[in-house]
């Protein structure tokens, strides 16, 4: 699949998708966020790729926000489309049933960052910048920043981002909660790399019964989520990947999972 805004390429089973628009500092326009809805989809329904990274392109930023020339001539009914595609987007890699890391190599900033909150890990450059600066612009997040900054880290920490606009450096980031780890950036490569390779060989079904009980369970009262999680825990009996793993663990041997 041919993109404009897009670089992919898959290392052994893990896809690389890398936002590719350095000179605007990868702010995701329409286009790009349409081209990302299509990725992600590919990426979801490929058997053979089992973790995703997802990063931007140039050593500046990851995602700088949303395009703020395409946005100045929005009118309200065209904004509330533009938020319902960056929102949609969001929820498809949220909901991917697939590892994604995202790999913050510099500004991680409004739709940016909104992104990044919906991978499922967050490893960033310890340069980086991360921060919800729409009310500068008269704006509040429209890709979930509120729902995902107070579900991450807090009411305190979410209203401290939006109503300030002020970013925050990869230290602080870390203590929110915001970001997984933040390394020197020139580890930021490796710590990704081996990461997602370990990701690539767990098994499959056993990641997407985590990731689901997490983001579906944690959607829920309690009791709830613990039922969603003893059924997850179940179903995993079902799987030969299971018979595998319990089998290695017994036989002293690493395990293959096949994702059956």
């Amino acid at each position: 699949m041919a993109f404009t805004h897009l670089l992919v390429e898959d290392r052994d089973a893990v896809r690389r998708i890398t936002v590719n628009r350095p000179d605007k500092l990868n702010a995701l326009n329409r286009a790009t966020l349409s081209e990302l809805h299509l990725a992600f989809h590919a990426a979801g329904a490929d058997e053979g790729v089992r973790a995703v990274v997802l990063t931007g392109a140039g050593a500046k930023a990851f995602v700088a926000g949303a395009d703020i020339a395409e946005m100045n001539g929005l009118s309200p009914v065209q904004a509330r489309e533009f938020s319902r595609l960056g929102q949609t987007l969001m929820q498809r890699i949220e909901t991917l049933g697939k590892p994604v890391i995202a790999r913050i190599n510099g500004f991680a900033l409004g739709g940016g960052l909104e992104l990044a909150m919906a991978c499922h890990l967050r490893i960033a450059a310890d340069s980086a910048k991360l921060g919800q600066p729409e009310v500068n612009l008269g704006l509040i997040p429209g890709f979930g920043g509120t729902q995902r900054l107070l579900r991450l880290c807090g009411r305190g920490a979410a209203l401290e981002l939006c109503l300030t606009g002020n970013p925050v450096d990869a230290a602080r980031a870390v203590q929110l909660g915001l970001l997984t780890r933040a390394v020197p950036a020139e580890r930021l490569d490796a710590e990704v790399d081996a990461l997602a390779s370990a990701l690539a060989q767990a098994a499959p079904q056993a990641l997407r019964g985590i990731l689901d009980a997490v983001t579906i369970g944690g959607e829920a009262g309690l009791a709830t989520g613990l039922d969603y999680e003893t059924q997850a825990f179940a179903l995993a009996f079902s799987t030969e990947d299971m018979k595998e793993g319990t089998r290695a663990f017994l036989e002293r041997r690493k395990p293959q999972f096949t994702g059956r």
